[in-house]
């Protein structure tokens, strides 16, 4: 149990299997402390030379430096524990042992990770990406080939439209110049007869002066015909308004309400964008002119009044509520309904009370049917093409659609009358 190479003499009383104090140099001359010379044995034999300090007797065990079991240091047949006189140091170096062994694993588990495991994930998301590259070009293909047709085959209907239109015009201004080509005639012919003709001659000839009356008579006053105009509906294209609505939308405008206009039923959250409803009205400056007093609505603050704008609202928490846009002269005070939604010229707005989904505008209300509540609206206003869309972005269809030339600028508006709605940030 020395140090091998160590002086011989007796060791001390109580002394444990390992290093006497009192040994002459040996391998520690060579500048690594005794206990750490041992680790390293342990480290560079041990685990390879047999079972650690504290095994049964015969089983070759290292001890602290390296020499086999001394004799009698376990007990008679190799069985049981230890002997309880064995040093602390050599618990001490079993535990360091387990954690060499226990890093020995786990660097064996990384080299493998990094052999094995690694370049196999490398190459199965080298193949994902190919995989996704081509099949973000195979659709963005199949869009731009419909696109192309559908802008192909809308172009030849505003060219057949045009051309349709032009040449009722062509048709028309031939048939009013004959038309005025007989008036002139028939006028011509009428001054000369009262012009050359006595009173008898006139009266011989009243036969061939009515029948050229009575064709005068046939011709008509020209009045405005839809066949003279451009039909908007050539253009129409569920698969382009879908697309431009959808496109429009990923760039919806951030807007915020306007907390002086919101009725004292409705709770407006932090950040501008929820409306909760409460029966119960909320304790705010009534005699703010903005403030709407009885209907439960609110404005945004920010009015839009040229190109193309547009927000989206969820709604799947509420089944009473309006969105849509109003004039600034919409009336804010009284039950009356110049201040309620969709009941006035000022506000267009789409409506849901339980299961009923309408478009109001100026008091008239055209039913939308749909097979599901939306869980979003999303509200579109093209101010050059005067239309506004109704849109469902989750289905990419389009709710209802309303065609007007707007005046003024467009403030949203929101109105809500069961639990809450939110604006999508």
């Amino acid at each position: 149990g020395r140090d091998p190479g160590a002086a011989p003499g007796p060791r001390s009383r109580g002394s444990s299997v390992g290093t006497s104090r009192a040994a002459a140099p040996g391998p520690r001359s060579r500048g690594i402390p005794g206990g750490l010379w041992g680790l390293w044995q342990v480290w560079g034999v041990g685990l390879r030379a047999g079972p650690r300090v504290g095994a049964p007797a015969g089983c070759g065990a290292v001890g602290e430096l390296g020499g086999g079991c001394p004799p009698g240091r376990h007990r008679a047949g190799g069985a049981g524990p230890a002997r309880p006189d064995l040093p602390l140091g050599s618990a001490f170096q079993n535990k360091l042992v387990d954690q060499c062994e226990r890093l020995q694993l786990q660097s064996a588990a990384i080299a493998k990770h990094m052999a094995e495991v690694l370049p196999a994930k490398n190459q199965s998301v080298l193949s994902a990406a190919t995989e996704a590259r081509e099949l973000v070009i195979q659709r963005l293909i199949f869009v731009r080939n419909m696109c192309e047709n559908e802008e192909q085959r809308l172009l030849e209907e505003v060219h057949t439209e045009e051309e349709r239109a032009h040449q009722s015009i062509l048709t028309q201004r031939v048939h009013w110049t004959e038309a005025l080509q007989k008036l002139s005639a028939l006028r011509t012919y009428l001054v000369d007869m009262i012009t050359n003709l006595d009173d008898q001659d006139l009266v011989h000839a009243e036969q061939e002066i009515f029948e050229r009356t009575e064709a005068a008579e046939g011709i008509l006053e020209p009045q405005e015909s839809e066949k003279l105009n451009f039909n908007q509906k050539c253009v129409q294209s569920p698969l382009l308004h879908r697309l431009w609505a959808s496109a429009v939308l990923c760039c919806s405008e951030e807007i915020h309400i306007d907390e002086k206009t919101v009725n004292p039923h409705l709770t407006l959250s932090e950040d501008k964008r929820t409306l909760t409803f409460s029966p119960k009205k909320a304790k705010v400056y009534l005699d703010c002119p903005e403030r709407f007093d009885h209907w439960p609505n609110a404005l945004a603050t920010t009015a839009f009044h040229t190109g193309v704008c547009a927000w989206r609202i969820s709604v799947e928490k509420s089944c009473a509520y309006k969105l849509g846009v109003s004039y600034s002269s919409l009336q804010r005070k009284g039950s009356g309904n110049e201040a309620r939604l969709g009941y006035n010229p000022a506000s267009w707005v789409f409506s849901r009370y339980d299961t009923e989904f309408r478009f109001l505008h100026a008091g008239h209300q055209q039913t939308v049917e749909l097979i599901k509540s939306p869980r979003e609206l999303g509200v579109l206003i093209d101010f050059a093409g005067g239309e506004m869309l109704f849109y469902d972005p989750d289905s990419c269809a389009i709710l209802f659609s309303h065609r007007e030339t707007f005046t003024a600028p467009l403030y949203p508006v929101f109105a809500v009358a069961h639990q809450s709605i939110s604006l999508v940030h």
